[in-house]
C-alpha cells in the first residue's frame, strides 16, 4: 500500500475520532478514539494489518521528526519556562512518581489476579 494512502487512512481515523468526540461530547481526545478504532480494525481484519505494516514501520523510523514542533514550542515559551520552572519541575516529579506507583500497583494486582505466585513456585 502506498505511503500516502497509509497517511490518509491514519488521518481519516483521527478525523472520525474527532467527530465522535464532538458529536457525543466525550471527555476524551479525538485521536485516542481514532486510535482505538484503528486498533479494532487491525484486530478484526488481519490482511489490513499486513498491508499497513511496511509503510507504518517507515513512518515510525522517522518519528523523531515529530518532536521538532515541541522543541520549537519550548524555544518560543522559554521566558515562561524560566518564570515557572519550579512549578513545572514539581509537576513533572510528582506525575512521574505517581505514574510509577500506579504502574507498580497495577502489576501487583495483575500478578495476584492471575495467580502467578503459584506458577513460579
Amino acid at each position: 500500500m502506498p505511503f500516502l494512502t497509509v497517511i490518509t487512512i491514519l488521518l481519516v481515523y483521527q478525523l472520525v475520532g474527532e467527530l465522535i468526540v464532538l458529536s457525543l461530547n466525550l471527555p476524551v481526545p479525538g485521536p485516542v478514539i481514532g486510535m482505538l478504532l484503528l486498533l479494532l480494525s487491525l484486530i478484526l481484519k488481519k490482511p489490513f494489518a499486513a498491508q499497513l505494516e511496511k509503510p507504518t514501520e517507515m513512518l515510525l523510523s522517522h518519528l523523531s521528526l515529530l518532536f521538532i514542533p515541541a522543541g520549537v514550542g519550548v524555544m518560543v515559551h522559554l521566558v515562561r519556562l524560566q518564570e515557572e520552572w519550579l512549578a513545572i519541575s514539581v509537576a513533572l516529579l510528582v506525575s512521574t512518581i505517581l505514574g510509577l506507583l500506579v504502574t507498580a500497583w497495577t502489576m501487583m494486582a495483575i500478578h495476584k489476579l492471575l495467580n502467578w505466585d503459584k506458577v513460579e513456585s
